[in-house]
């Protein structure tokens, strides 16, 4: 029975690309969950993976972009809608770290992750206001709402951490969508001055 020799200098090799990955900064990014009218959010795979990796909507910032302005272009390009609006933003930022092999090929290697800015954001559309190819340059293949709560499951290991954080924050939406009745208009009152009887 052959065994495979083990080569001594792949332990350095990780080292190596951790050690790089250290000296690297944070790529800055935005980042949305997307809750429907029943409370679920909208998750996608990734095209580049070759086994399923699901995530939520997410993107660079570009430089001087603000935030929210940024959040809501991720929207158009990644899943080609603007029917969204923003219903709540995480204090500060959210930063996780890629595997080193990931990072050393990622975006040049020039970043050890990607720190970023939340939004929850309610969807104010349909099913067909929601096209992943809209962008011309598709990053996913298919999407599908799930509850908030199996959220983390559904995603690689190095980003869980961050995903049950965002759980925790935007807890609160995962619940239909109120619906406010509109108040009935308010009969005018006439400005014709009464009429005065004849005696």
């Amino acid at each position: 029975m052959r065994t495979k020799k083990k080569r001594p200098y792949r332990k350095g090799a990780r080292a190596n690309l951790r050690a790089h990955r250290k000296d690297r900064p944070y790529r800055k990014g935005v980042g949305a969950v997307l809750f429907d009218k029943q409370g679920r959010v909208l998750v996608a795979r990734r095209l580049d993976t070759r086994t399923a990796a699901w995530q939520l909507p997410q993107g660079g910032l570009d430089a001087g972009e603000n935030p929210r302005r940024a959040v809501l272009r991720e929207l158009a390009e990644e899943i080609g809608t603007s029917r969204a609006r923003i219903i709540g933003e995480m204090r500060g930022w959210l930063a996780y770290d890629l595997p080193a092999p990931l990072a050393a090929r990622s975006w040049g290697g020039r970043y050890r992750g990607q720190k970023q800015k939340w939004f929850a954001l309610r969807f104010e559309g349909t099913d067909a206001d929601i096209r992943l190819d809209a962008g011309g340059h598709p990053e996913f293949d298919a999407w599908k709402w799930i509850d908030l709560e199996k959220l983390p499951a559904r995603i690689v290991a190095f980003k869980r951490p961050l995903y049950r954080a965002l759980v925790e924050q935007f807890r609160r939406f995962a619940k239909p969508a109120k619906i406010v009745p509109a108040r009935p208009k308010a009969k005018r009152r006439s400005r014709t001055p009464p009429r005065r009887l004849r005696r």
